[in-house]
């Protein structure tokens, strides 16, 4: 690929040499907000140009049509991303995707085509399920393009049972950190009928460097698969639960009496019709759509595909 890939072949190609990670129901276990301030920056065009180099002989990248959802300052404009990544484990050891090619699950290729999708779009804000190569792939390199990111693993990640696992899989949140200061983030580890259960969250509180204004991204993936209908809407509760106290706990801080926005994102493997989307529908948060006089809260409920959302203001 020669010296100009050097760069992004690094940081794909090394195993990162850190102790294991404890448990993440360890007490010890203390995940925060990843940024490596000694690591060099990284072009991201250039950092695009090696991945459609080194996936030249695969198809085209498929081109998306997106809707404009907003327009006016740029600085009062946010780009969102999100996407249910599939951990690597799982696609190649668990989740018998059989009308898949082995070859389009291959780790070697699939995180090239991963990064040209972000890289792509260039969101903001990233937020993404099922991230098993969080240490080795996706906070390193998105941390030399200027993301501070936050990574919360499952208790009992299902990956850990495929041999040769990359470790467990969770929810990640990336952010530009020049365009935004983090200022507290929350791991949780829903609960149903007052039990744990092995989905997390991940709720960060950012302030806009441009307009000061302070608001709340969260990013879920809730229980998968039919069946489980009861305890998704649960985990919802759990969820919008502590939404409303980090919401509160901002306006105090803050000391304003405006409703925080909300951005929540997350695989919440639900229909529709099912109970959980309609809680975070008619929650007492208020999740309604912002118009350009209304600084409102806005939810995403997304199932296992990638979107990116531009539009969103908060300095009306």
């Amino acid at each position: 690929m020669g010296s100009s890939t050097s760069s992004l072949y690094s940081a794909l190609a090394k195993t990162v040499s850190r102790p294991a990670l404890p448990h993440p129901c360890d007490s010890t276990y203390n995940p925060g907000n990843d940024l490596d301030l000694d690591q060099d920056p990284a072009d991201p065009l250039e950092l695009l140009r090696e991945c459609r180099e080194v996936l030249r002989n695969r198809p085209a990248q498929l081109q998306r049509a997106f809707v404009q959802t907003g327009h006016g300052d740029a600085r009062q404009t946010i780009r969102i991303m999100q996407w249910n990544v599939l951990a690597q484990a799982l696609g190649e050891g668990m989740d018998s995707f059989v009308q898949c090619p082995m070859d389009a699950l291959n780790w070697a290729e699939r995180k090239y085509l991963i990064l040209q999708e972000i890289l792509t779009y260039r969101p903001d804000i990233i937020c993404l399920q099922e991230v098993d190569h969080y240490f080795d792939m996706f906070q390193p390199v998105l941390a030399s393009l200027g993301y501070q990111s936050s990574f919360c693993p499952k208790p009992w990640s299902p990956c850990l049972d495929v041999e040769n696992n990359n470790g467990p899989d969770g929810c990640a949140l990336f952010f530009n950190h020049k365009r935004f200061q983090s200022l507290n983030t929350t791991h949780l580890r829903l609960s149903a009928m007052m039990l744990k259960t092995n989905q997390v969250a991940i709720i960060t509180t950012l302030r806009c460097r441009a307009t000061e204004r302070a608001f709340c991204v969260a990013v879920t993936h809730l229980k998968a698969r039919s069946g489980w209908e009861v305890l998704r809407s649960a985990q919802g509760s759990d969820l919008l639960r502590n939404l409303r106290n980090v919401a509160q706990r901002i306006e105090t801080e803050e000391k304003t009496d405006t409703d925080v926005p909300l951005i929540v994102c997350g695989d919440f493997n639900a229909e529709s019709s099912e109970d959980v989307y309609r809680n975070f529908a008619t929650s007492s948060l208020g999740l309604d759509m912002c118009t350009n006089k209304t600084v409102a809260l806005w939810y995403f409920i997304l199932t296992k595909i990638k979107y990116v959302w531009e539009g969103i203001k908060f300095c009306l």
